[in-house]
């Protein structure tokens, strides 16, 4: 009966140490099951703003390929308004010169006229001549007046054509150096979300093996 009774206490006495290391188990592995979870929620977040940051990083790339395209319209633009204007400017000068040139003619025409009517009198051949040709000379001259007056309007408005390109120009710049600015900060945001990532996944290995 003593025995018997000293192996109960026994079997009792090592069954409630058997708790107790249970007890202090279970307390061990709360912390460490909770640092995993933590990891994982870590890692879980880390892919978000990876997946975020990439979505922005390749926003602003196509944005940074749609401002150079538009820096190339604008710019093709501006040349062709730059070349317009030096079209411009030659027909200007050239309708001066020709407009000048038939002012001369005028000149000499009336010069003409005058001594011819002083010399052979109003109704003659050579005053008639002189007459008709001080009247071809004015049409020429004020045919090239028009023209230089449409030349100037030309001039005119490819000049604002010009400097319109370049205020778009401008502009295209500043966004293009924006979106530069703006992307290559994803990109940083991007190589600190993978920096988080390893940490993170490491930080897990090491917690499931308890350290």
């Amino acid at each position: 009966m003593k025995a018997e009774l000293l192996v109960r206490r026994g079997v009792l006495a090592m069954a409630f140490a058997g708790l107790l290391a249970a007890g202090a188990y279970a307390q061990d592995a709360t912390p460490q099951q909770q640092d995993v979870q933590n990891d994982k929620k870590d890692i879980r977040q880390d892919k978000k703003d990876l997946a975020k940051d990439r979505t922005d990083r390749n926003a602003d790339q196509r944005d940074i390929n749609h401002d150079k395209r538009d820096l190339s319209k604008d710019r093709a633009d501006r040349n062709a308004d730059q070349r317009d204007i030096n079209h411009d400017k030659r027909d200007l000068t050239k309708d001066r010169a020709d407009r000048n040139a038939d002012q001369r003619d005028i000149n000499k025409d009336k010069r003409d006229l005058a001594r011819d009517d002083a010399k052979y009198g109003a109704n003659s051949s050579e005053a008639k001549a002189d007459r008709k040709d001080l009247r071809a000379d004015r049409t020429d001259r004020n045919k090239d007046q028009r023209d230089i007056n449409h030349d100037k309007t030309d001039l005119s408005k490819d000049r604002a054509d010009r400097n319109a390109d370049q205020r778009d120009i401008n502009h295209d710049k500043r966004d293009l150096a924006k979106d530069r600015k703006d992307r290559n900060k994803d990109q940083k945001d991007i190589n600190k979300d993978k920096r988080d990532l390893h940490k993170d996944r490491k930080d897990l290995r090491k917690d499931r093996k308890g350290r």
